[in-house]
């Protein structure tokens, strides 16, 4: 079959059906190649300011053309040259002939490409941080808003003792808020490669600034404080050490651990009737089963979400493999991993932010399945009131393990309902009780400290970090992301 010129090349779904247009410009060659042209414009400033022999005009002559990137023609010469850092230095250079002779003076391929990739990971982690503070600011909502309401808590996917909706959302709000710190932690420490030189030497540096070793250092700390970087790292081969990048995805996978472990906690829920994702009026659930109200936002969260836990992997053994000063077989492998790690993390909390927006608590179901187990929960209960009553404790277990074990195989063999409460009511036994049982029952009895811990922990937990970031919360409130949820 021939090839059909006229047909769609591939797309990446990433960009072109879920990410944020913040999060893809960030990895766009717009914002890639203009950082080039920043990087040699802060080098070629800051060796003028040491001493070296750069004019105004030249500097002028870049700083004019830090944006009107060619890339038809870039990718034409490097077709030519076969090497994509010298293609831009020859068509920014045709852009301001002035400049061309000390464009990327001293400098590696990697004074751009790394420094570049380093940047884009601080300001693609600055727009995680925030779209992660929405997140949280929803979820306290919910869990305030739920914190009272009983409902049964599952171990092993099992009836357990009772919890509130609000206390379980604060587990995934806690999941969160370790994730904000491990991300702060990233960004805090992030450095930037700097001017180092081609195996990390500055050899190239120090020849040009005849063997000033202090005009070299200088330089390095000059150019990392002008593109918004506290330190730039101690020593480097060519590049930084890849164990960086492990670094930062490390901590975005830690936060599509958190979304993964919600939007399936929903995906089960929704089976049960209890807590659904959004659902539109004109939502399809199924092109067969009409009736269908499929979880498909939750399912894609987890979806994504698997894919970035497992791209730490990925940096793991790019770093592991590097020999000696560099080696190129990272350089394919990072064009991708990088990008679409921040990409996929974006949209996952992006979709992550809808669901809280419009999630739906059904209060009536929840109780239904509260009340149909809680006569075994309240057992105990009632065992103590019969023996404070005067009951023999041992004599009270024994028939109340009876009128279980009766009671479960009603509701398993013969699919009736749970007519233990009935039982105990009827049994001689408990005749002192029996009028006391219903208010024994009361679920809000049976959930501990939850409402208080909710709002022990918004208060002393989640409040202090929406006030330290109410001005950023504030902006991603406003950000409209283009994904379709």
């Amino acid at each position: 079959m021939g090839e059909n010129v006229n047909c769609q090349i591939y797309e990446n779904p990433l960009t072109s059906r879920y990410a944020s247009r913040e999060m893809s410009y960030n990895w766009s060659a717009q914002k890639k190649h203009s950082t080039w042209r920043r990087l040699w414009l802060v080098l070629a400033k800051n060796e003028k300011k040491l001493g070296l022999d750069i004019t105004d005009e030249q500097l002028e002559q870049m700083a004019a053309h830090l944006d009107d990137i060619d890339f038809e023609l870039a990718a034409a010469k490097e077709k030519e040259l076969r090497h994509d850092v010298m293609s831009h230095i020859h068509v920014f250079g045709e852009l301001c002939p002035k400049a061309k002779p000390i464009i990327h003076l001293g400098a590696t391929s990697c004074y751009v490409t790394d420094n570049t990739e380093l940047i884009q990971m601080r300001d693609g982690l600055k727009i995680i941080r925030r779209a992660l503070l929405v997140a949280i600011a929803k979820f306290a909502k919910i869990a305030d808003q739920y914190k009272e309401m009983p409902t049964l808590g599952y171990t092993h996917y099992q009836p357990a003792q009772l919890t509130t909706v609000g206390k379980r959302f604060t587990l995934y709000i806690q999941d969160m808020l370790f994730d904000l710190e491990r991300l702060e932690h990233e960004l805090e420490k992030l450095p930037f490669r700097g001017v180092k030189g081609t195996t990390g030497t500055q050899a190239s540096f120090l020849e040009l600034f005849n063997g000033d070793h202090a005009k070299v250092r200088r330089l390095d700390e000059l150019v990392t404080k002008e593109m918004g970087f506290e330190k730039s790292v101690a020593v480097s081969g060519q590049t930084y050490t890849r164990k960086v990048d492990y670094f930062v995805l490390s901590s975005l996978s830690g936060i599509a651990q958190t979304a993964y472990k919600f939007a399936g906690d929903i995906r089960l829920l929704a089976n049960l009737k209890e807590i659904e994702e959004p659902f539109e009026s004109k939502q399809v659930g199924s092109s067969a089963m009409a009736y269908k109200r499929n979880p498909m936002r939750c399912e894609r969260i987890c979806s994504l979400a698997r894919y970035v836990i497992s791209l730490p992997a990925n940096p793991a053994n790019t770093h592991a493999s590097q020999w000696f000063e560099r080696t190129l077989d990272d350089s394919a492998n990072r064009r991708i991993v990088l990008a679409e790690a921040f990409l996929a993390t974006d949209v996952i909390l992006s979709v992550l932010a809808n669901v809280a927006e419009g999630i739906q608590v059904w209060p009536k179901v929840i109780e239904n399945r509260v009340r149909s187990e809680l006569p075994f929960m309240a057992t105990e209960n009632i065992l103590m009131a019969a023996v404070k009553a005067g009951g023999d404790r041992q004599e009270l277990h024994e028939a109340i393990r009876t009128h279980s074990m009766e009671a479960g195989r009603r509701v398993k063999e013969m699919g009736e309902a749970n007519d233990l409460l009935e039982r105990i009511r009827k049994d001689p036994l408990f005749a002192k009780i029996a009028k006391n049982i219903d208010k024994l029952m009361d679920p809000r009895k049976f959930v501990g400290r939850a409402p208080e811990q909710v709002n022990d922990f918004l208060k002393e937990y989640v409040e202090p970090v929406l006030k330290k970031y109410k001005t950023e919360l504030a902006e991603g409130e406003k950000k409209k992301s283009k994904i379709s949820v």
